[in-house]
């Protein structure tokens, strides 16, 4: 979807991030449609993005600490601004606490308290440096590398393993084996020969040899074993797949014994692994990539113990380095962030702690997020707005021509059975076991993801908690769990201006309803719809209509490839079709249920010198309005599922005759197209 205390430290992030970058007591007021943010010099028939958001990125220029800006970051930081001044408030007020509130602010006190991070350095890590240093074969590798996924939260070092619904059976979790123990953003950047690629390979071994180094590791020892680092990434990279291969939900269910795991991967050791994990009793895994696993037998079969502590050494300090002192946080800064994505600076101390509390203890402080911020009366609201979308989802599959009647059926089943999740989670989570302590950054982290890893790793084998997020409140962004057939929207994305209860209908509907739209789409693009009513895969539809829908969505295939990213890079059309699919689908709902809710209504009079329906399609527009660094732009136009904001604007109005029509656009302009693509 569109879509981190001492009083002297607080007053030097002012400081150095502006008179505005300091603590909310509320949070402010956007409205859900802004002329200001308009440039209405250009036709909105050739430039819709420009014409309703040019204001907005002429006022708006991209943050120092930020490689994009657009609405959602801005929301999503006035969120932590909101956020901030609660944590500040429970870390400085210590009375009268609940134990939630007693965790959230020690958590982001330990994180503020820089002088204590600055007096400890890297020695937090030293026990477990200390167990990687200690191994003397591969036969201790699987307990080392339990604890550190354990401890790092990332469970990508080498691979991943963790818990989801079985695709065959989603009443039941089974565990998950796939990709990892990369550091760049994808396998292109280990093997592509662009020029820019190769310097950006040169700049991580140089990059992941001053990180050794600052561990104490010899300055030429530290080169031969960052060199290490990227041979060993560079053979794992080959073996993964390509992001458009892995939104193929058929080749990544692939069930295999703890037999047929050996088999795979003789050269690692698997029963002491699980057991470190108090997994020992599994016995049925999801390998997502094979050729990812027989790629990393040979990795640890051909690589002594001393080149692979080395990786280790490297994975532990880069997945913690952000908890760690100032020159590991600036090493890490330097490539991770300006390097690779080109930030001029950091980020204040108080986003990143209110960001890590946010990741490390969601739900306490979501509630504290809900109790302020989300109105009874706002998730009745968003409620409504989602069944009437429903609704219109309904009309429109069941006027499908292309659709056969058994086919049809059983998408009415499907979306009959999608679960609604408005604003927070109806159970909270309970983080009674988290020890927190106000003078212990890095074990606050440690015991924080441990405490999660076991708790997501304890559902192996038992029956899906459906109930649970996977976002956190104060979230800005929503999603689909296809497993789960439900569609959430955190009350973090609930808020103005995206969706704001004191404006018009056409604005809202345009955008929190093309939102809700978008995620009830995905339940039916083209990886969501190979999943059933209940969440398993399997095909539901007849072939005919199997190839009916693809010719259909050939259609954006062909119109998105056409799209510029930055420099002479093209929109890569088959990763961004599952999103631009929901994208314009999602509109088409929201605009038949806004056609619904006024239809009753009398006509609705100009307003900003705007029609009913030009506020509906502006509204729409303006959650898009965006900028982003070059260097993020290369990045995302290998890793992003989304297009960027302009054509996620301009791509789907071009597409539909009531834009034409809302503002009187003529054939030939540029944003009528010559071939109009619908599929929903």
């Amino acid at each position: 979807m569109k879509r981190l205390a001492a009083a002297t430290l607080l007053a030097a992030s002012l400081t150095a991030s502006g008179a505005d970058d300091q603590p909310l007591t509320r949070l402010p007021y956007t409205p859900g449609l802004d002329p200001a943010a308009m440039d209405t010099s250009v036709s909105p028939c050739e430039d819709f993005y420009q014409y309703t958001c040019g204001g907005w990125i002429r006022s708006n220029p991209i943050p120092p600490d930020q490689a994009s800006w657009d609405v959602y970051a801005k929301l999503a930081q006035d969120n932590r601004r909101f956020l901030w001044g609660i944590l500040d408030s429970l870390a400085r007020q210590t009375a009268g606490r609940t134990p939630a509130q007693q965790k959230i602010g020690d958590l982001f006190a330990s994180c503020m308290d820089e002088a204590q991070v600055e007096k400890l350095g890297a020695g937090p890590l030293a026990p477990l440096l200390a167990r990687i240093d200690a191994m003397r074969s591969t036969k201790e590798l699987p307990a080392v590398l339990a604890a550190l996924h354990l401890a790092t939260g990332d469970d990508g070092l080498l691979f991943a393993f963790d818990a989801n619904p079985d695709f065959g059976d989603s009443s039941r979790m089974i565990a998950f084996l796939g990709p990892g123990g990369l550091s760049l953003p994808d396998r292109d950047y280990y093997l592509s020969p662009d020029t820019r690629m190769r310097e950006m390979r040169v700049a991580f071994v140089e990059h992941v040899a001053r990180m050794l180094e600052l561990l104490g590791t010899d300055s030429r020892v530290a080169r031969s074993q960052a060199t290490t680092v990227i041979t060993m990434e560079t053979a794992l990279a080959k073996a993964t797949l390509t992001r458009v291969e892995q939104r193929d939900p058929k080749r990544q269910h692939n069930i295999v014994d703890a037999k047929g795991l050996k088999v795979m991967v003789p050269a690692f050791d698997w029963p002491p692994y699980l057991a470190a994990l108090g997994q020992a009793r599994v016995n049925r895994f999801n390998v997502t990539e094979p050729a990812f696993l027989k790629a990393l037998n040979m990795v640890l079969a051909h690589r002594g113990i001393d080149e692979i502590k080395a990786y280790l050494r490297w994975h532990l300090v880069h997945a913690m380095a952000a908890q760690l002192s100032t020159p590991y946080v600036q090493e890490n800064f330097a490539f991770f962030a300006k390097t690779l994505r080109g930030v001029p600076a950091l980020q204040p101390r108080w986003q990143k702690c209110v960001t890590l509390v946010d990741d490390q203890l969601g739900e306490a402080l979501g509630q504290e997020f809900v109790s302020r911020a989300f109105s009874p009366e706002l998730k009745r609201k968003t409620q409504y707005m989602t069944r009437q979308i429903e609704e219109a989802m309904a009309r429109e599959i069941r006027s499908l021509d292309w659709m056969s009647t058994t086919t049809r059926a059983k998408a009415l089943e499907k979306l009959g059975t999608v679960v609604n999740k408005v604003g927070y989670p109806d159970r909270w989570r309970d983080y009674g076991k988290v020890a927190i302590r106000r003078d212990d950054l890095l074990g606050n982290v440690q015991r924080a993801n441990e405490f999660e890893g076991r708790r997501q790793l304890a559902q192996i084998g038992k029956p899906v908690d459906r109930g649970e997020w996977v976002m956190t409140p104060p979230t800005v962004n929503a999603y689909y769990q296809p497993q789960l057939n439900s569609i959430n929207f955190p009350a973090g994305i609930l808020q103005p201006p995206l969706f704001d209860p004191a404006m018009d209908d056409g604005p809202n509907y345009g955008n929190t309803g093309g939102t809700i739209g978008h995620e009830l789409t995905h339940g039916f693009d083209d990886e969501g719809r190979q999943f059933d009513a209940k969440g398993n895969l399997r095909d539901w539809w007849t072939p005919a209509d199997e190839k009916a829908f693809n010719e259909r969505t050939q259609c954006l295939v062909d119109q998105y490839a056409q799209y510029t990213v930055v420099d002479d890079i093209k929109i890569n059309s088959q990763l961004t079709l599952g999103e631009d699919l929901a994208d314009l689908g999602g509109l088409v709902l929201a605009m038949i249920a806004w056609q619904d809710e006024t239809a009753p209504k009398p006509p609705a009079p100009l307003r900003d010198g705007f029609t009913a329906s030009q506020r509906f399609f502006i509204g729409f527009a303006q959650w898009a309005c965006e900028s982003a660094r070059p260097e993020k732009l290369r990045i995302d136009a290998l890793t992003n599922p989304h297009s960027p904001g302009r054509y996620r604007v301009n791509g789907v109005v071009a597409n539909l005759p009531e834009f034409e029509k809302a503002f009187s656009c003529k054939p030939g302009q540029a944003m009528v197209a010559p071939r109009r693509c619908k599929v929903w």
